[in-house]
């Protein structure tokens, strides 16, 4: 148990050198990593918002010209109604 125990504490003891040995490597390493990554995600991010706002203007002229294809389509029955109508009455318009 005694040799079990002095096996942690060799363990232990190199650990806690090689991490206070590496952490100054390690943070000067991961620092630029993190800039770098933070700029990439800046990027990814405006990228992201320029497709939203394209998506979303082309949704917007879809829906617009769905909106002006069903008013030209109204309109064209009212003429075509109208028209119709002109034509049973002999020529002369009535209001209805």
């Amino acid at each position: 148990m005694l040799e079990r125990n002095a096996d942690r504490l060799i363990v232990g003891t190199a650990l806690a050198f090689a991490a206070s040995t590496l952490w100054p490597i390690v943070k000067n390493t991961l620092k630029p990593l993190a800039a770098t990554g933070m700029q990439g995600a800046a990027g990814l991010t405006e990228r992201i918002q320029y497709a939203m706002q394209i998506a979303r203007d082309e949704m917007e002229d879809i829906v617009a010209e769905a909106q002006f294809e069903r008013m030209r389509k109204k309109l064209d029955q009212d003429i075509s109604a109208e028209s119709a109508s002109f034509e049973e009455t002999g020529g002369t318009l009535h209001a209805e």
